[in-house]
């Protein structure tokens, strides 16, 4: 199974510390040691776990926005998004749990030309406030001539995000751009026009869910 790179750190570091657990337990034979070395191995298995990172099939569908992440959908709705549409549009957000594959991925293909980092605060990220008042990074990416903006959000464990993009980088559908370590919160805000594919708390796949789907908004109406 392929590990995310920005996992490296915390496996080693665990898996070091077991290694040097099992060595002292073998010399000790105290069960102090013997413990610590069980919570230790648990927390390896774990890093393991929530470092992994799967490949994906990306559909080919014309104009699909897919999800950014995996996780549950926990909010559908209108809004109007000042930093990069500057115009009315639909928002879903997507929660990821401690069990979730938390490495991100492109929505759309297109141009990245917003990118805004902004500190703030670590709500859980189940909160609706966890949007705006919440450590998190802001990308706009055109697509064709549509925009499509969307959030990497932090969580009340999650105190690292990680994003690989810059302004005016191509960037293509499914492909891999950053992760946000320990619980979060994906938003991704679409035109208004755009036909919704998903519903509130249904489970989706970064990189093969399809969210919505773009419509020239002459042929929307």
């Amino acid at each position: 199974m392929k590990i995310s790179t920005e996992g490296f750190a915390f496996i080693i570091t665990a898996g070091t510390a077991a290694i040097i657990l099992f060595l002292l337990f073998i010399i000790e034979k105290s069960n102090i040691i013997g413990i610590a070395l069980g919570i230790i191995f648990i927390i390896f298995l774990l890093m393991l776990y929530f470092f992994r990172d799967p490949e994906r099939k990306t559909p080919i569908v014309e104009n699909a926005v897919l999800s950014a992440a995996d996780g549950t959908i926990v909010n559908i709705e209108e809004v109007y998004e000042k930093e990069y549409l500057k115009d009315k549009g639909i928002m879903v957000s997507i929660f990821l749990t401690l069990f979730d594959v938390h490495v991100n991925r492109i929505p759309v293909s297109g141009t990245v030309e917003y990118l805004q980092y902004q500190k703030g605060k670590f709500h859980p990220a189940l909160f609706k406030k966890s949007s705006t008042d919440n450590e998190n990074y802001a990308l706009g990416i055109n697509t064709g001539g549509q925009k499509v903006f969307f959030k990497q959000i932090a969580g009340i464990l999650a105190r690292r995000i990680v994003n690989r993009l810059e302004v005016g980088e191509r960037v293509k559908t499914g492909n891999r751009f950053g992760i946000i370590k320990f619980g979060s919160r994906v938003d991704i805000v679409m035109p208004a026009y755009t036909e919704i594919r998903v519903k509130n708390k249904q489970k989706v796949i970064g990189g093969e869910t399809i969210i919505g789907v773009l419509k020239n908004e002459k042929n929307s109406e």
